[in-house]
């Protein structure tokens, strides 16, 4: 695979699979949950449900069953175009999609038994203005050391903070903003990616190596780290989580 067809594809991955991630070919070994379980299992039916950093609202369309109302906000436009998309197909009436900032919560105070959030930043007080009293809170982060032989290979990425700095910024937030209870888990899996298309599509839509592709020698890099990281499962790094579960203090 030459430069120019890396760039090539790099140029069209967007177009091609919008802002679907379900599309990228992954598989992974060593996880130790799987994060809407976790979601589900402090869930009630009568229960609504707000999911900050929603994505394409696949993951919250397959558990609309658990809850009586579940409302998916995302940042970006696209996302929550991809998302109401879903919606429509899905026929679930009890699920909306909203566009809409973490750090400014549009909803009433009290409003939602359960938040979560997977792999978007949240506020911690927003949070626990619009969570009822003894509200759950369930986040899964990306950790500082996720896909490190690739973020060392292009000598840029989230690998140059200290392992566990975002974990422990979240925990004092949510202690400072009212929650106890906070506990605290985390796994490093080794992730195999099928092709180089999902590898670009990922490196394109996240900010594992920022600003991927402005670079002049990033497809070369890409290139040879595919080349040092081909096994029979597939291009292989890791996947590092950490997951904090805390509840909303009464007053």
């Amino acid at each position: 695979m030459s430069k120019f067809d890396y760039m090539k594809f790099y140029d069209e991955v967007g177009p091609l699979n919008g802002w679907d991630f379900s599309k990228v070919k992954v598989t992974a070994e060593g996880v130790q949950w799987e994060f809407y379980n976790e979601v589900t299992q402090r869930c009630k039916q009568p229960d609504q449900l707000l999911d900050i950093g929603t994505g394409g609202g696949e993951f919250l369309l397959s558990i609309a069953h658990t809850a009586s109302l579940l409302v998916g906000i995302d940042l970006s436009s696209g996302m929550i175009q991809t998302a109401n998309q879903h919606l429509e197909s899905s026929n679930k009436t009890n699920v909306r999609f909203l566009q809409m900032d973490a750090e400014k919560l549009d909803f009433p105070q009290n409003f939602f038994n359960v938040v979560s959030c997977r792999h978007a930043p949240f506020h911690a007080k927003e949070v626990a203005k619009v969570l009822v009293p003894d509200g759950i809170f369930v986040t899964q982060q990306v950790s500082e050391n996720d896909k490190l032989n690739m973020t060392q290979a292009f000598g840029r990425g989230q690998h140059t903070n200290l392992d566990g700095t975002l974990k422990n910024r979240y925990i004092e937030e949510l202690n400072v903003a009212g929650f106890t209870d906070i506990q605290s888990f985390e796994y490093d899996a080794t992730e195999y990616f099928e092709t180089y298309e999902d590898l670009v599509f990922l490196l394109k839509h996240t900010p594992i190596i920022p600003n991927f592709g402005k670079c002049n020698d990033d497809f070369e890099i890409l290139q040879q780290f595919i080349a040092n990281n081909q096994t029979e499962k597939g291009i292989k790094t890791n996947s590092k989580r950490f997951m904090i579960i805390s509840k909303k203090r009464r007053d």
